[in-house]
């Protein structure tokens, strides 16, 4: 693939000046954030679900809330327990006598965006149902494959390990997660703008609405067209591959970490307002896109090394391709 610029220029410009507003919505009611709020807009222009780690009541069903209103998306949200079934997320069918006949009723992931609470508590079987329509974008009960909405997202919450009632996600799962991060507590003005702003109505009644699906469809069609060169695609590989021969890391990224950096490489590049991905494009994304998907071993554990620790680490080791003249690259 060579380098080419947008066939039409005015589109695409629109189309991130779009996402750009969406993520300044965003920030309107998801205050001290913005890095957060960009690095989810991101995973949703590249077709990605996200992974928070937090403690409760920092803001997260908030920042759902806020990114459907923003992208007129339909969304549902299901607080996860060990008595949450499959059928739940997947539906079900009943006799209906009138008719005669058994009739199926949608499951809470037929929306376009999933808030799934606290998924670390749902039990084993739960898991696989969610797991197969993150990846598959696709329900299959009692024998019938059934397609859920396009886009279809999901914001995953889990409470950090040793909580009650919590369990490790299985590593498949937490693989199909394109990015992990978390919000935090907020800064001490924000939180005082918080105080001083309590009223009646919801914070995200201050959102606005600024496109809808079709938008972002074609805003993705734009994404995987950006330019890559083959000296920055090296880059990008060697950065996963030292994840696998790091002597703090008992578990390396997997391939499905290679794809999911290219995507959030590119989905920067094109938000920044870029046809070409740049190094810097890829050293951004690096430790969100991997931090989840690598384990530590018990050196780095005594170490009271964090992944993130690790990975910074590999960013400083791995040496950037030079800028190169045609795209002036950083």
């Amino acid at each position: 693939m060579e380098y080419t610029q947008p066939t039409d220029l005015k589109e695409y410009e629109r189309n991130v000046a779009l996402a750009q507003e969406v993520v300044r919505q965003v920030n309107r009611v998801i205050l001290g954030k913005p890095e957060e709020v960009r690095e989810v807009m991101l995973t949703f222009l590249a077709g990605g679900h996200v992974l928070l780690e937090d403690i409760p009541g920092v803001g997260k069903t908030t920042l759902a809330t806020a990114f459907s209103k923003a992208m007129r998306l339909e969304c549902r949200r299901v607080q996860f327990t060990p008595d949450v079934m499959p059928s739940d997320l997947t539906g079900f069918s009943v006799y209906r006598r009138e008719e005669e006949k058994f009739v199926y009723r949608q499951g809470s992931v037929f929306c376009n965006l999933l808030l799934a609470d606290e998924i670390n508590r749902a039990s084993p079987k739960t898991q696989s149902a969610l797991l197969e329509v993150m990846e598959e974008r696709k329900v299959s009960v009692e024998g019938v494959t059934r397609e859920v909405p396009d886009p279809f997202l999901v914001i995953a919450t889990q409470n950090p390990f040793g909580s009650a009632g919590t369990q490790l996600l299985p590593e498949s799962q937490v693989d199909r997660f394109m990015t992990a991060l978390s919000l935090g507590y907020p800064g001490a003005d924000e939180e005082l703008t918080m105080a001083q702003t309590v009223g009646e109505g919801s914070r995200t009644d201050a959102v606005e609405p600024v496109f809808g699906c079709e938008e972002l469809c074609s805003m993705r069609s734009q994404i995987h067209s950006v330019y890559m060169k083959e000296d920055v695609a090296r880059y990008l590989v060697d950065l996963v591959r030292e994840t696998r021969n790091h002597p703090h890391l008992e578990r390396g990224a997997s391939p499905r970490a290679t794809i999911a950096l290219v995507k959030m490489a590119k989905s920067a590049a094109w938000y920044d307002g870029r046809f070409y991905v740049t190094p810097r494009d890829v050293a951004g994304q690096f430790v969100y896109t991997t931090a989840h998907r690598v384990s530590l071993n018990e050196s780095a554990r005594m170490a009271n090394l964090t992944p993130s620790q690790v990975l910074f680490g590999i960013l400083e080791k791995v040496k950037r391709p030079a800028p190169h003249d045609k795209t002036k690259a950083q």
